[in-house]
């Protein structure tokens, strides 16, 4: 139907008479209904947009972002790769109530389940690329599942399970096939790329500096306990403000100063010093 659209030369519409929430896309100003999806489209829809907004390298996906590269066209990938929204008056079109992205996103995201219109997704692609897209991934949900990579000027590669998703300059992390579509190997993804947001290279490393800290918070607990021992155990009794200093204290070379003072100090108000 979209081809045959396209064929009758230019529509009517355009992009800036949509608005956010019209389920409506426009190819050569015809409108292309776009129907709610199921949930076998849905669920996998909200595990591939989780992976690839938490790369580290990914400044702004969406999930359904509205592109517009000239009047006629208004196309909304499932997931995208974006350069932040930009401000009124930079990289957008606007419409009522509605600023669409100009530029088209260099990574794109297509889910194709059950009742897929073929057609439809072949010119959505074709109009993706030609726009300046780098990479359309598009999952099949039926049968064996899998991705299709198209990129510009070259044959149509696929990847099954097991296999990996490169887009360099675009994400960082390679994505395992099966990670855009199966919940589990989603969430692994998607932690590996929230763990190397914050600094760290895997859960293993969380792991060891939590063991790292524990056995430091272990060492200043048991330098807290000698100080308050050795002063009970001299007949020195310190304030209830000077206990808590004490306890309070997490720098090790200080407790054990502390520690030291304690077996020389005549009064625990000396500890402290002048």
């Amino acid at each position: 139907m979209a081809i045959q659209q396209q064929r009758l030369g230019q529509g009517p519409f355009r992009a800036d008479q949509l608005r956010d929430g019209d389920r409506y896309e426009l190819s050569n100003g015809h409108p292309i209904y776009c129907a709610p999806a199921g949930p076998d489209h849905a669920g996998p829809n909200v595990i591939g947009g989780a992976v690839i907004d938490s790369d580290p390298d990914v400044a702004w996906a969406g999930v359904d972002a509205g592109f517009s590269p000239e009047p006629g066209t208004l196309r909304a990938p499932d997931v995208c790769v974006a350069s932040p929204v930009a401000e009124p008056g930079g990289q957008s079109v606007t419409g009522p109530g509605t600023r669409w992205l100009r530029e088209a996103p260099p990574l794109a995201l297509e889910y194709a389940s059950r009742g897929q219109d073929e057609a439809d997704l072949r010119l959505k692609i074709a109009e993706l690329l030609a726009a300046g897209t780098q990479i359309v991934w598009v999952v099949r949900l039926t049968g064996v599942h899998r991705v299709e990579i198209h990129r510009p000027g070259q044959p149509v590669q696929m990847a099954g399970p097991g296999e990996l998703l490169e887009a360099p300059g675009i994400l960082r992390n390679p994505i395992p096939c099966e990670a855009l579509y199966d919940r589990e190997a989603g969430h692994r993804a998607t932690l590996r790329n929230l763990l190397q947001r914050q600094g760290y290279d895997s859960l293993d490393a969380v792991r060891r500096e939590g063991r790292e800290a524990g056995r430091e918070e272990g060492r200043g607990a048991g330098l807290v306990e000698a100080i308050l021992t050795l002063l009970a155990d001299r007949g020195l009794t310190l304030e209830p403000q000077d206990r808590d200093r004490i306890q309070g204290c997490h720098d090790h070379d200080r407790l054990r100063a502390w520690l030291v003072a304690a077996a020389r100090v005549a009064s625990a108000q000396e500890l402290f010093g002048p």
